[in-house]
């Protein structure tokens, strides 16, 4: 679970990016973060792992973000960012999701076995030995999706995850975040993706919660849809 209380996120320029964000999420939950660009989504993703500071509290199964648990905080939140190349650098997919497991001392053999497990849940485990500079756009997503399922943190955190999919790899990408077991929140523009799989929408104005609800009929609702700057769905 992630609690959120009062956040705020200004930048060095004095730019309020994030102004007093309240937000929960328990296990299992998956929460759609819609807003119009600029309204602060990715700056709310970045805070919650430490790498844009803020004020405020973000607290993750007990333990409360500071400079002393930051790295406690993102073993338990995984965040999977909106270009999958930021995410992909090794000479292979698998060296890429063993990436993080080795960096925790773990040992080759155990490392292995989750690595190869993590690939097979995902469908992806042809990919093992391939380039990631070789892969299509829905097999990187998948491969940076990887990269973060196999660490098995509580809480995940993706940004425009769909985004530049054809309707194949949205799909079966889609089908995979509905089948995890973590609390998740998504940050998109892909309304359709929304309303069919998360199970909870919250609009952010301005870097604020401007509504929250069941995204069926929240994202239907043009009169507050159109006070956020983003169009309704039909």
């Amino acid at each position: 679970m992630i609690g959120i209380r009062g956040l705020v996120v200004r930048y060095p320029d004095g730019t309020l990016a994030v102004d007093g964000f309240h937000l929960s999420v328990a296990e299992g939950e998956s929460v759609a973060l819609v807003g119009a660009n600029g309204a602060g989504k990715t700056s709310l993703l970045l805070s919650l792992v430490g790498i844009l500071p803020s004020t405020g509290d973000v607290t993750v199964d007990g333990v409360t973000l500071d400079k002393k648990t930051v790295l406690t905080i993102r073993q338990r939140v995984g965040l999977v960012f909106q270009n999958p190349d930021d995410q992909l650098f090794m000479p292979t997919v698998y060296d890429d999701v063993a990436f993080g497991l080795r960096n925790r001392g773990m040992p080759e053999s155990q490392i292995r076995e989750l690595v190869t497990a993590c690939l097979d849940r995902l469908r992806i485990g042809h990919l093992a030995t391939r380039t990631p500079l070789k892969l299509s756009g829905g097999e990187k997503r998948m491969a940076a999706l990887a990269t973060v399922l196999v660490m098995e943190p509580s809480v995940m955190l993706l940004d425009e995850p769909t985004a530049f999919l054809d309707p194949r790899s949205r799909r079966v990408f889609a089908q995979a975040l509905r089948d995890l077991p973590q609390a998740r929140i998504i940050a998109t523009h892909d309304l359709t993706f929304a309303a069919r799989y998360c199970t909870r929408v919250v609009l952010i104005h301005e870097g604020r919660v401007f509504a929250e609800g069941d995204p069926d009929r929240l994202l239907r609702d043009a009169a507050t849809m159109e006070a956020c700057g983003i169009e309704a769905i039909d």
